[in-house]
Order: structure tokens, then C-alpha cells, then sequence
């Protein structure tokens, strides 16, 4: 029996791992492709691009480790059940449970896999590449601080205090320097709106001018501010639920209630990444009919297909709900366990009607 496990496991382990590298480098290949177009947009070149791909890789692998997982279970141990082997067990006394729950066994080191990747890894690489990106098509240096966020632009040195989710700005202040490198004006505003066109709309702003002789000092309600600086390279200071582990999510969150600002979006991401990793546990499961009991003849092809189709669908039914949670304001943990749950007893049900 021992034989066996370990036979089940290391092939659906072998067949999942080589689905998920598949997928990411098709993936990665459709997003090359994508920044291919921003290509010499100010320092963004072939090497930036390659970079971006690789810090977004573990991101994209933590995403398709649950498709990965039913893909390769149904073409592995289909294999396997073409080969008649799974009706060799049957007959030798193993049960259905039995080898679902092998399955589910190479499963759980595919969750102990995901968990790591996504909670140790791909939130501070995505947060990397998205920096790597903006700041090298936006030509602007950029550094983040506990007095916010620090960005340079030829002379002028911009301190952004607090970045809105709208990518609206507040309390900015911007340092003008001359050639002999002394300040020559501060300006501060309120509140800063990006207008497109590299304009930005400056509202309460005060000017401090300073020479060697005198100061001066006024106020203006709005002003336009000319500035390369896009509103997309601010939002990699944004707090963001794509790349923010469980901790920093439950962090935010908790700073969010005691500011009384709204944080059911951030919740709803918080319940979805604890649970996305043993989606891959319900994926196993949706795969178990397909090579135990139905289609024992059909080929590989044709169950790679059915894996995709049924990921996709499964994908497409996680967002609708995950997005009419968020409008309708319903319970986050209801939202994010919903799909799952569903799922897993319909495939539980499958299970047993052809165990």
C-alpha cells in the first residue's frame, strides 16, 4: 500500500508541477508580448522588461497552482486509469476514498507550496516589479519612507504625504533647487488631482520663494502643476490587495476600522487569499470523477481541455460572486467561500455516484 501512495502522489505531484510551469510560461509569454508595446518608454527597456517578468513570475505561479493542480491530475491519473491501473487497485480491495485520498495527499504539498510562494514571496517581488516598471518608464526616482513618498523630477523633489486609492494626492510638498543646489522655492498643497495630459490640479497651495536678498511668500487656492510624474507610478505606494500578504492585509484592515474608513474590499481580498490555497484541494476533487469513474477512454487531449474549461469557469463564477459581494456589501467570508464550497460538494456528489 505504501508503494502505491507514494506511486499516486509523486505522479499527480509530477503532473501538477509541470502544468503550473506550463501555464506561467504561457502567461508570461502573453504578458512579454503586452510589454513589447511599452517598450523605450523612457529607461524601459529589453532588460527591464525581462526583469518585470521574472519579479512577476512567483505572483503569476501562486495564481495557477489550483488550475495547474486539475489540469495535471486529469491528465496524470487519467493516464493512469486508461491503463486500467486504477481498476487493478479497485480490484486489489483499495477503495475509491482510498485513492481521492492520495490524491488530496499530493495536494497538500501543493497548498504548503502555495502558501509559501504567496505569503513569502510574490507579494514583496510583485510590489518590486511594479516599482521596477513605473519608475523606469516615468524616468523618476522613487523611494518610500516613513515621511511618505520621496520622488525626484530634473531639480525639483517631490514628498508626497498620503497617496488616496483614487490616486489622489494629499499634503505635497515640492523642493526646487537651483544649480548651486539651494533651495530656491517650497511649495505646499492640500490636496493634488492628476488631470491627465501631465497636468495635476493643486488645491490650497502656498509658495515660499527664497534668494539672496529677500523672501516671499503667497497663496493660491487652485494651481495647474506641470509634471511627467504619472498618476501609475504613485500606485505602487498604494496599498494594494494583489500584492499584500494575509498579515499586511489584516494589518490594513485593522487600521482602516480604527480610522473609520471602509475596508470590505480589503476584507474580501484578506478572506479570498486565506482561502485561494485550498482551492487547489477542490480542484483535486473535480478531477477525481473524471478519472475514476467517467470517460475512462478518453485521451489526454480531451482531458487537458476539460481542465481548462472547468478552471475558466470556476474563475469567471469566483469573480462574479467575489464582485456582487463587494457591491451588494454581503459577508466577505461568504463571498470568498461560497464558489468553493459549491464546488467541492458537487464533486463530492460526482464522486459518489460513480464510486
Amino acid at each position: 500500500m505504501k508503494v502505491l501512495s507514494i506511486y499516486i502522489v509523486k505522479e499527480v505531484l509530477k503532473g501538477s508541477l509541470i502544468a503550473i510551469l506550463l501555464l506561467v510560461t504561457l502567461f508570461n509569454l502573453f504578458t512579454f508580448t503586452d510589454e513589447l508595446k511599452n517598450l523605450g518608454h523612457g529607461n524601459y527597456g529589453m532588460k527591464q522588461i525581462l526583469m518585470f517578468l521574472t519579479l512577476t513570475t512567483p505572483g503569476l505561479f501562486y495564481e495557477v497552482i489550483p488550475s495547474g493542480a486539475l489540469i495535471g491530475s486529469l491528465a496524470v491519473v487519467g493516464a493512469i486509469a486508461n491503463h486500467r491501473e486504477i481498476i487493478a487497485m479497485r480490484a486489489a480491495g483499495l477503495s475509491t476514498g482510498w485513492i481521492i485520498r492520495r490524491i488530496m495527499l499530493a495536494g497538500l504539498f501543493l497548498v504548503l507550496l502555495s502558501i509559501t510562494v504567496g505569503e513569502f514571496i510574490a507579494p514583496t517581488c510583485e510590489r518590486a516589479a511594479q516599482l521596477l516598471k513605473n519608475t523606469a518608464q516615468n524616468d523618476s526616482v522613487v523611494m518610500r519612507t516613513r515621511y511618505g513618498m520621496w520622488l525626484r523630477e530634473g531639480n525639483s523633489f517631490i514628498n508626497v504625504r498620503k497617496i488616496m486609492e483614487d490616486s489622489s494626492l494629499s499634503d505635497i510638498r515640492i523642493y526646487d533647487i537651483n544649480p548651486q543646489h539651494k533651495l530656491e522655492r517650497f511649495t505646499h498643497a492640500d490636496h493634488a488631482k492628476f488631470l491627465g495630459n501631465q497636468q495635476w490640479r493643486l488645491e490650497n497651495v502656498k509658495h515660499s520663494e527664497f534668494d539672496a536678498n529677500r523672501f516671499t511668500a503667497d497663496t493660491q487656492s487652485e494651481q495647474i502643476w506641470q509634471s511627467s510624474i504619472d498618476s501609475d507610478l504613485l500606485k505602487v505606494a498604494v496599498v494594494s490587495a494583489d500584492n499584500q500578504s494575509l498579515y499586511d492585509l489584516y494589518m490594513y484592515i485593522d487600521f482602516l476600522k480604527q480610522n473609520n474608513q471602509k475596508s470590505q474590499r480589503y476584507e474580501a481580498a484578506f478572506w479570498n487569499r486565506l482561502i485561494n490555497p485550498f482551492v487547489t484541494f477542490v480542484m483535486l476533487m473535480v478531477s477525481a470523477p473524471f478519472v475514476i469513474g467517467i470517460g475512462r477512454g478518453t485521451s489526454t487531449g480531451a482531458r487537458i481541455l476539460v481542465g481548462v474549461l472547468i478552471g475558466e469557469l470556476f474563475d469567471a463564477f469566483d469573480k462574479m460572486i467575489g464582485h456582487a459581494g463587494l457591491i451588494y456589501e454581503l459577508n466577505p467570508i461568504l463571498t470568498a467561500a461560497l464558489p468553493s464550497t459549491l464546488v467541492f460538494f458537487a464533486a463530492l456528489y460526482a464522486v459518489k455516484r460513480v464510486g
